[in-house]
């Protein structure tokens, strides 16, 4: 992997620069990340690409390259480079696991190092996170609304290229069972599908020929897009093409609800029961859930969900919440500041649930573990050790996957609404440091 050392914010570096100028580079530190709030009217939110921050994390490297840029544009001193010419990062860090559900509050992910070599990290940790985060966030509202039915996320062409591929993996993570991004597939190992885009049938003279064309490339399991020019002939070409083995038919435009019941009966009466009907066009959660009650047997979504469905960011910061005195204690600090205040001190964290299993408080414990009273279940994991990962095959992406079915699984009933509310359950602090 190249080095990821340059995705980071100029001023990471002068920090550094003036810490190693005042003694206090090495000081022993820990940063923690967390939202303050959830986006606005949102349940819960979901913990998203971790594994690919882990990754880059191993290549934050200052090579040869990286630091004849910084030279030349005289972005830091030579004391500095010296330093970052030897810079790998062999701290510690915890964090929910990747598909976890988090709140306003939860430390998602915590760093232990020291200042320079913590310090360093926030650009990269904050752009990951935020991003994948806010897609599986979004994504996660769309297949609790899917239910049972299959969601497939297609949104590249709706965004940046690398973009694409980090949110179909978020996707994945979040319950989507395909994506049309091929990088990602063989990036991560998400499945792919695709089959014709409207210039296909454009290309032939006829929709007749275009249809026969996509049959005896793909087999009649395909999926034909039938809303180019008139649905319900396109339905009748297409059945008679392929019979009752064809595989589904897409809906991209109009009133899907009523286009789907109509094209139901339809291909009901021609014979072709077991075909299924896809519909895309601009959804979202609210529009997945206004067609629960239509013969839909799959959405495919784009757009609103790798833009975060109104809420592109995570809004996670990256915050040091306690750095060693002269003393060599760690004491707690925290931002005061209005409507940005941070609380201080080494954070623990666990679901507290019902004798059931139900999700009742998140439960932060400041300076130490709060008590878990047998049904509570803890949620930071250790990520990296010594600047090494510590169980790396626990972190993979279908790890991820089924680990976000149990979690919002164990949600109260309320998270899932898409009304409006406050997150689905409260955040309590307990400090143990007296």
């Amino acid at each position: 992997m190249e080095s990821t050392a340059l995705l980071t914010d100029h001023y990471e570096l002068t920090m550094v620069e003036a810490a190693l100028r005042s003694g206090a580079a090495s000081r022993q530190c820990v940063f923690e990340v967390f939202a303050r709030r959830l986006p606005e009217g949102r349940r819960y939110g979901v913990v998203a690409g971790t594994g690919r921050l882990l990754d880059e994390i191993e290549a934050f490297r200052f090579g040869d390259a990286e630091l004849r840029r910084l030279r030349d544009s005289h972005v830091v001193d030579e004391t500095t480079l010296d330093f970052l010419a030897g810079y790998r990062f062999e701290g510690d860090v915890w964090g929910y696991a990747e598909g976890e559900c988090y709140f306003p509050g939860s430390p998602v992910l915590v760093v232990e190092a020291d200042f320079a070599h913590g310090v360093l990290l926030e650009t990269l940790v904050l752009s990951i996170l935020n991003h994948d985060s806010a897609v599986a966030s979004a994504a996660s509202r769309m297949t609790a609304a899917a239910g049972s039915r299959p969601c497939i996320e297609m949104g590249s062409r709706r965004t940046h290229e690398e973009a694409a591929v980090a949110a179909a993996r978020a996707a994945y993570v979040a319950g989507f069972a395909t994506t049309s991004n091929l990088e990602a597939g063989r990036r991560y190992g998400v499945p792919t599908a695709g089959t014709a885009a409207h210039a296909f049938t454009l290309l032939h003279d006829d929709e007749r020929e275009a249809f026969a064309a996509q049959i005896a490339t793909l087999g009649k399991g395909t999926t034909l897009l039938v809303d180019t020019y008139d649905v319900p002939t396109a339905v009748a070409t297409a059945v008679e093409l392929a019979g009752p083995e064809l595989g589904a038919v897409r809906l991209d435009s109009g009133d899907l609800l009523v286009q789907a019941r109509q094209v139901r009966d339809q291909l009901d009466q021609l014979g072709a029961t077991d075909t299924r009907i896809v519909v895309t066009s601009d959804l979202d959660e609210y529009a997945i859930a206004g067609l629960a009650a239509g013969p839909v047997d799959l959405y495919g979504v784009g757009t609103s969900l790798v833009t975060g469905s109104g809420a592109p960011t995570a809004g996670m910061v990256y915050k040091l919440v306690a750095r060693e005195d002269e003393g060599g204690t760690l004491v707690g600090v925290a931002k005061k500041s209005k409507d940005k205040a941070s609380v201080a001190g080494r954070k623990y964290a666990l679901r507290r649930r019902s004798t059931d299993g139900v999700a009742e408080a998140e439960v932060i414990g400041v300076g130490d573990a709060p008590l878990d009273d047998g049904d509570d279940r803890t949620l930071l994991a250790p990520l990296v050790r010594a600047g090494e990962r510590v169980d790396p095959g626990r972190h993979t992406l279908e790890a991820a996957r089924e680990r976000h079915g149990a979690s919002r699984a164990e949600l109260p009933a309320a998270a899932l609404r898409l009304q409006r509310g406050e997150p689905a359950i409260p955040t309590e602090y307990v400090d143990s440091r007296g």
